[in-house]
């Protein structure tokens, strides 16, 4: 069977929440690429993690806290967390879904 290539948002979104009630689920995952979906409702409990990543906004607004720094964001938004940093969305709108992307090693990329 052919690798799938193409990821359609609301073929995506009818994965949430999983059966065990999680407002993430992966989409796809190849080496150290991962893709997920990600629609937190309230309050986002979101812990560092171990490797970057990229948001990209598919719908809703709020603001961003990345470290120390809190920013306001929106539909079509990339906003980025280095590994091991504090990061979460809050005050986001009722309908806020992201595209989440893990990369690269454990530790996050080093400049």
């Amino acid at each position: 069977m052919p690798e799938k290539r193409n990821f359609v948002f609301e073929e995506a979104l009818k994965l949430l929440p999983t059966p065990e009630g999680k407002r993430f689920a992966t989409v796809f995952e190849r080496g150290q690429l991962l893709v997920e979906i990600y629609a937190p409702r309230e309050v986002d409990p979101q812990q560092p993690h171990t490797r970057d990543e990229l948001y990209i906004v598919v719908q809703g607004s709020g603001f961003y806290f990345n470290g120390e720094e809190q920013v306001s964001f929106k539909q079509g938004d990339v906003l980025f967390a280095p590994a091991g940093i504090t990061h979460r969305f809050e005050d986001f709108t009722d309908d806020f879904v992201t595209w989440v992307i893990f990369y690269g090693a454990e530790g996050g990329d080093v400049l």
